[in-house]
């Protein structure tokens, strides 16, 4: 069964040039053109990820990511044409997973859509269970609770606690971190990092995770 991804993007040129692209490598996609339209559509086909516009009419792309994030955690891909990067922090803290900067192209584009949909695709053992004083992570069934309550996290959040819970209270790296949830291999991203961190660290508190300066982050005690 094919992928569905919901295209939302008010150029129509770009979004009929994203749709092509995407079906050309298989995807299943649909188009909407402003913000209420997009929240419809994400509503109606339930895609597996979305291309999601910063600008659009009706209302935002961060208004739309916060409206389909509320009853589903599904993958956002954000577009923007922004040199302002406040929007863009503000778009990772409430549910992208990631994004591109117009131009982009269409090869990156595919590249970024297959590394989310990779890591969420991760398939974890039955054993994947991890216990931080009032949190548990289950990596299996990719659901994290504080106090016997499901926190709702996004794929990238989940999967960043996931990836610093299985080190065992080792210190993972910006750069490690990079690698291992994002697959950036070149460095580039590393506010997307410390963007993540703070949502997360909102969701299930400061105790969390822990900073180690000048290093990175970690999961518990140290080894």
């Amino acid at each position: 069964m094919s992928r569905r991804i919901a295209v939302i993007e008010d150029d129509e040129a770009i979004a009929h040039a994203v749709a092509a692209r995407l079906r050309s490598e298989g995807f299943e996609v649909e188009v909407a053109h402003d913000g209420p339209t997009g929240v419809a559509l994400c509503e109606q086909m339930s895609p597996d990820l979305v291309v999601l516009d910063l600008l659009l009419p009706g209302f935002d792309g961060l208004e739309v990511c916060r409206r389909i994030q509320r009853t589903r955690a599904v993958p956002v891909l954000m577009l923007t044409a922004l040199d302002d990067e406040t929007d863009l922090l503000v778009g990772l803290r409430i549910g992208a997973d990631d994004y591109l900067t117009k131009p982009f192209s269409p090869r990156e584009l595919v590249a970024r859509i297959q590394v989310i949909l990779r890591r969420v695709d991760r398939s974890s053992g039955p054993s994947d269970l991890f216990l931080l004083g009032e949190v548990a992570i289950d990596r299996r069934r990719r659901l994290v609770s504080r106090g016997g309550d499901v926190v709702h996290l996004t794929p990238t959040e989940f999967d960043l606690v996931a990836c610093l819970a299985a080190a065992d209270g080792a210190v993972r790296t910006r750069d490690q971190l990079l690698a291992e949830v994002w697959g950036y291999r070149d460095g580039s991203g590393v506010r997307t990092v410390d963007s993540h961190v703070r949502s997360i660290r909102r969701k299930l508190g400061d105790d969390v995770i822990r900073t180690v300066h000048a290093v990175g982050y970690a999961i518990g005690d140290a080894p």
